[in-house]
């Protein structure tokens, strides 16, 4: 079980692409979101990821630099269907929001042929806070982050030896998440940038965190891994180092920081 980032950045990144990935498991792919546009489709072919694929995918919340890309991969998944390359179903869930902006942009946008196996083949899946849903053979629970600007999900997956791995979106932790974060074998959390730079980027303006704040809430969670994600790229080339720095002195658990592109073993 492994998980690649497609992208790392946050909305506005220009050094690498926006927050999304992809967890392969035994040849099965879970897709998490899709950036801002149709550099997806460029970074699913750099890490050799067909998005024919790809049958299963998750879309926590309608900001552009999480949406806009899955519009992407329904233009291509209804071309592959319509000319006999995409074997199967697509499975695309989210809150109700982002299900009802994915059908509303995709048949506004697209060409009818290409949205002509939505609802058929390309199903379009609304998912409830506290719903468990079985992808890939793992049971997936969906949760309400609870944010403060759009209604956003994150998720849990339930790994093999009892192991859990969480997503928690691209907001800082809320007290409503504890029962998915406590213990976690695996959390996936945003860190918009170092706490030392927090008055040049401005993380808690924007309702983000810091390394540091992500940090110690992995120490306080007893987190086993912790990946952070949704940064700043003004210096993308010491980024790894200089997270990975002021992490490990709150931090005791093993600290990613990954590049885009970067793939990390999840059976650890």
């Amino acid at each position: 079980m492994e998980i690649t980032m497609l992208g790392t950045g946050n909305a506005l990144v220009t050094e690498c692409y926006n927050t999304c990935f992809v967890i392969k498991d035994e040849g099965k792919n879970f897709m998490v979101d899709a950036g801002g546009g149709s550099t997806v489709l460029t970074q699913l072919k750099r890490v050799n990821i067909d998005y024919c694929d790809i049958h299963e995918i998750f879309v926590t919340h309608k900001h552009v630099d999480h949406i806009m890309g899955i519009i992407w991969m329904v233009r291509m998944i209804g071309q592959a269907m319509n000319k006999g390359t995409y074997v199967g179903e697509a499975n695309i869930y989210g809150h109700d929001e982002v299900i009802d902006l994915i059908e509303t942009i995709s048949k506004a946008l697209l060409q009818k042929k290409e949205t002509a196996h939505l609802g058929e083949r390309i199903h379009l899946i609304k998912v409830e806070d506290g719903e468990t849903r079985v992808i890939n053979d793992r049971e997936v629970t969906f949760f309400d982050i609870h944010s403060t600007k759009a209604k956003q999900f994150g998720f849990l997956m339930q790994m093999d030896d009892g192991k859990r791995l969480v997503c928690c979106g691209d907001e800082p932790y809320n007290e409503h998440e504890y029962k998915y974060v406590i213990n976690a074998d695996w959390m996936l959390h945003e860190a918009f940038c170092l706490f030392s730079e927090a008055d040049k980027f401005h993380p808690y303006e924007k309702h983000h965190s810091t390394v540091k704040d992500a940090a110690e809430l992995a120490e306080d969670m007893n987190v086993k891994n912790l990946l952070l994600y949704h940064t700043e790229d003004k210096n993308i080339k010491r980024r790894k180092e200089l997270y990975f720095e002021e992490g490990s002195k709150e931090y005791h658990g093993h600290l990613y920081i990954p590049d885009d592109l970067e793939t990390i073993m999840l059976d650890l």
